[in-house]
């Protein structure tokens, strides 16, 4: 896979808004309808990973396409698909939002402007001037974190669970061929192994948001594991073997 951008001098980049989903009637719709109002330029794809509500069917009025997975996979498995799509659909870039409103599309523009010069970038929500807190083993967990992956890109990184980011064509490539599907696999994990593998990736501040709608995928017991898997993630992904970009 070479590092190079595959930009054609002849039309405009075409950017795919990647929406994993599982559960999320009460506020796709709505957050749909926002990114289209804030972003018009972007395409969006749902990707319905096996919800039991209307979420497919809202996406769908809303105006996204959706692909449905028969039954829920996990939030890598469903990112991999659309990043697939966009890799199969030749989009230069693909942007993840979550379709529960957390991530604030007037922030989409900071995303695709900052892409410029790096394969990857990752929005942080804890720029300075923010109220966004977390507390307890995510607390700990991510301040841990960051300091293991500022050492490893050389640049601040603030923010490592996050899933509101944007990639290149080197970044879509390297996601459909190493995206795990297991839990924190499509944020610290993915990361990580980009990192490691020598992608340009840098991150930049951002907007977000309480979810908007539905329930929180992570509960007491998850967050009471957080550190303890947040950390062998971490160290899983540097151990595994470098790829030849």
């Amino acid at each position: 896979m070479e590092r190079t951008e595959h930009h054609e001098s002849s039309r405009e980049a075409r950017t795919l808004v990647i929406m994993p989903a599982w559960n999320e009637e009460e506020a796709i719709g709505a957050t749909i309808a926002e990114i289209r109002r804030e972003a018009p330029g972007v395409d969006i794809v749902v990707v319905n990973d096996g919800s039991t509500d209307n979420t497919s069917r809202v996406a769908r009025e809303a105006g996204a396409l959706v692909i449905d997975q028969l039954y829920n996979m996990g939030v890598g498995a469903a990112m991999r698909t659309g990043y697939r799509y966009a890799q199969q659909q030749d989009y230069d870039y693909a942007l993840q939002v979550d379709s529960d409103g957390q991530h604030d599309p007037r922030s989409i523009a900071d995303l695709q402007q900052a892409i410029e010069g790096y394969d990857i970038v990752v929005g942080t929500r804890f720029a300075e001037g923010s109220d966004y807190k977390v507390s307890g083993p995510r607390k700990w967990a991510m301040g841990l974190l960051s300091f293991l992956f500022t050492r490893a890109a050389g640049t601040p990184f603030t923010d490592v669970t996050s899933g509101f980011k944007i990639a290149n064509r080197t970044g879509i490539d390297f996601y459909v061929k190493n995206l795990p599907a297991e839990y924190l696999g499509d944020t610290v994990n993915i990361t990580a192994m980009a990192i490691r593998n020598g992608l340009r990736v840098r991150q930049v501040p951002v907007t977000m948001r309480e979810r908007q709608g539905g329930e929180p995928s992570s509960g007491p017991m998850k967050s009471a594991v957080y550190l303890v898997r947040s950390l062998f993630s971490y160290a899983i992904s540097m151990s595994r073997k470098k790829q030849v970009l």
